[in-house]
């Protein structure tokens, strides 16, 4: 595969990772795929025919949903309706990131903290985080005082890229550099292992975009966010 064509499955994320180096986190397949909603409503297609709409139907539970991030808006079929369609900036760190120090250095964390972590992203929403969400891999924090403040983690993954997700502060320690920080160690770490570091976030989102482009994110291209459930 030549660097181009790597770089093109950065077009295509959800289903990049699904077939590879998520695979074992995968449902359904050969025509559409899916994380366990436990873990994320994330989803992909094999291309827009009516077969791989029928085959993603089957993977929408009767009160659930999917969410599909494609090149080009979504036009589904009648039997899916849309609950929410946005566009989302996809960003990647090609140059090394600058380190920082930090006191005190977060924390890995892990299958004890899963309640703490479901709390602050429910109260923050960074984005969907379920129950096992935590098992798509490494995780960090800082803790204030016992609580958790801020986390961050690593999401899909295929070839050489790791998405950054997950990246949320409680409000009472905003503006304190937590965000950065956390960023900064999960990317350094990527960096380490000769794996480029990507991310997401709304194009709404100016603040967000702004902290990732002064850690050195670029933005690559506009993905387009399509919610789907089942027509009530």
């Amino acid at each position: 595969m030549t660097d181009a064509e790597k770089t093109t499955l950065l077009d295509d994320p959800v289903r990049a990772a699904l077939t590879t180096a998520n695979r074992a986190l995968a449902q359904g397949g050969p025509l559409a795929w899916r994380y366990p909603p436990e873990i994320a409503p994330f989803a992909a297609i094999a291309d827009r025919t009516a077969p791989s709409f029928a085959a993603l139907a089957t993977l929408v539970p009767p009160e659930g949903r999917v969410a599909l991030a494609t090149v080009d808006p979504l036009v589904p079929p009648a039997s899916l309706a849309i609950a929410m369609q946005a566009p989302v900036i996809q960003m990647v760190l090609n140059a090394p990131i600058e380190s920082v120090r930090s006191e005190p250095e977060p924390v890995v964390l892990g299958a004890g903290d899963v309640a703490d972590m479901l709390n602050l992203t429910g109260r923050t929403h960074p984005g969907p985080f379920g129950p096992r969400t935590i098992e798509f891999g490494h995780y960090i924090g800082l803790r204030v005082e016992g609580a958790l403040a801020a986390m961050a983690g690593e999401r899909m993954r295929f070839d050489r890229f790791v998405e950054i997700s997950a990246v949320c502060v409680d409000p009472d320690h905003r503006g304190k550099g937590f965000a950065a920080l956390l960023v900064t160690r999960l990317a350094e770490r990527l960096q380490a292992q000769g794996v480029t570091p990507f991310l997401h976030v709304f194009a709404s989102n100016a603040s967000a975009i702004a902290l990732y482009e002064k850690l050195g994110f670029v933005a690559r291209r506009t993905l387009h966010m399509t919610v789907l459930t089942h027509h009530t």
